[in-house]
């Protein structure tokens, strides 16, 4: 599979291979592409997903590209579209409880200096 992820430097580079190769499944990965901007994963039961969500908490954005089997047959993965429409949901204000002093009968027992 070839996964493309937003990368800025060499260190998060190194960091989305360790990802990419500590995956249970994983058989090798490498960069590819001009800007080497593009992961190239194989292995035998790799969780395509997990991958992509895995690099996107860490690296940056990720995209899965194509993925195939090790014969060689690609199939692209269809790209989701967003919602025609979304459902937002009522904003409720927390409620704050407030203590009210109880105004009853309080005892007076004088200044509280004991000297005077």
């Amino acid at each position: 599979m070839v996964v493309k992820v937003t990368m800025n430097g060499d260190k998060s580079r190194s960091k989305a291979l360790k990802i990419a190769v500590g995956l249970s499944g994983v058989e090798s990965a490498s960069l590819k592409g001009d800007d080497k901007s593009q992961i190239e994963v194989t292995g035998d039961g790799v969780d395509a997903v997990k991958l992509t969500s895995l690099l996107r908490k860490s690296v940056g954005h990720a995209e899965l590209l194509s993925v195939a089997d090790a014969g060689g047959e690609k199939k692209e993965e269809p790209k989701s579209e967003p919602p025609l429409y979304h459902v937002q949901t009522p904003y409720y204000p927390p409620y704050y409880y407030q203590a009210v002093p109880s105004y009853g009968y309080v005892e007076d027992h004088g200044p509280s200096c004991s000297i005077m």
